[in-house]
């Protein structure tokens, strides 16, 4: 949760470096007056974790700019395909591509998430349950991870999976539908 300012601008620079940084002048300007991906991708995600440092604010500021900064945020997700409810992300989020990343408000996931697009994190339909997921996750495009699940640190899942079991083994590839472990990442070919 970030509730400090210093979180918040730790957080900011943590994942605008993927964004923005390391690209020169030219390369930038560019970038922003053609308002390329990548620009409107960090302008959401900016706008998400303002949303979530207001969110944690009390009195006046969180009744004024918690509700402007959500609506900047969810008219931004409207135009990206991107539905994502503050605080469910911790630091270091990357989205690679936009275009239905849906993240119910419950699901709690981990630092250095990857979404590659066209995501779903959220319930089962059957039970309000929704995923847990560790810390340096790599999500595929149009991967599925529904339910009460748990997903250990480390993992892979691969493009277009449906994972509807828990996986606690961390530091593999999952992948299929329904997903099953595909191999370890560090130690086998």
């Amino acid at each position: 949760m970030i509730d400090t300012r210093e979180k918040l601008k730790a957080c900011l620079k943590k994942e605008k470096a993927f964004y923005i940084t390391g690209k020169t002048k030219r390369t930038r300007l560019v970038e922003w007056v053609a308002q390329d991906p990548c620009v409107r991708i960090w302008k959401y995600q900016k706008a998400l974790r303002y949303t979530e440092f207001f969110c944690s604010q009390s009195g006046i500021v969180k009744w004024i700019m918690y509700p402007l900064m959500r609506r900047k945020k969810n008219r931004l997700g409207l135009k990206l395909g991107l539905e994502i409810v503050e605080n469910s992300f911790d630091e270091g989020l990357i989205i690679y591509h936009t275009g239905n990343i849906v993240v119910n408000g419950y699901a709690r996931i981990g630092k250095d998430c990857r979404l590659h697009g066209s995501n779903c994190i959220g319930n089962n339909g059957v039970s309000e349950e929704t995923p847990r997921i560790g810390e340096r996750v790599d999500i595929g495009a149009g991967a599925i991870l529904i339910g009460g699940i748990t997903i250990a640190d480390d993992i892979t899942v691969g493009a277009g999976a449906v994972v509807n079991t828990s996986f606690t083994e961390p530091g593999i590839v999952i992948a299929g539908i329904p997903a099953r472990k595909v191999k370890n990442k560090w130690t086998e070919a």
